[in-house]
C-alpha cells in the first residue's frame, strides 16, 4: 500500500468491515509509542480529555511560568 501525493490511502475492505468505517465516518491518526493508530472519532466528548486540552492552552498559550508561579504564591 501506498500514500498517494494527496497523503491518502485506501483502508482495506476487510479492516472497514471488521471496524465499522463507513462513508462519513470521522476518523483520527494517534501516535502510540512509534506507530499510528487510525481509529473512529469519539462522537462524545471525554470531560477529562477536554479538561487537559483546556488546562494545557491556558498554561502554554496564554501565560508564562513565572506569572503561574506569581498566582501560585500570591505575589503581586
Amino acid at each position: 500500500m501506498r500514500i498517494t501525493t494527496k497523503g491518502q490511502v485506501t483502508i482495506p475492505m476487510p479492516i472497514r468491515e471488521e471496524f465499522g468505517f463507513k462513508p462519513g465516518t470521522d476518523v483520527e491518526f494517534v501516535a502510540d509509542h512509534g506507530k499510528v493508530v487510525l481509529r473512529a472519532r469519539r462522537k462524545g466528548i471525554d470531560p477529562v480529555e477536554a479538561w487537559l486540552q483546556e488546562s494545557a492552552g491556558i498554561a502554554y498559550g496564554r501565560t508564562t511560568t513565572a506569572k503561574v508561579m506569581k498566582l501560585t504564591r500570591g505575589e503581586d
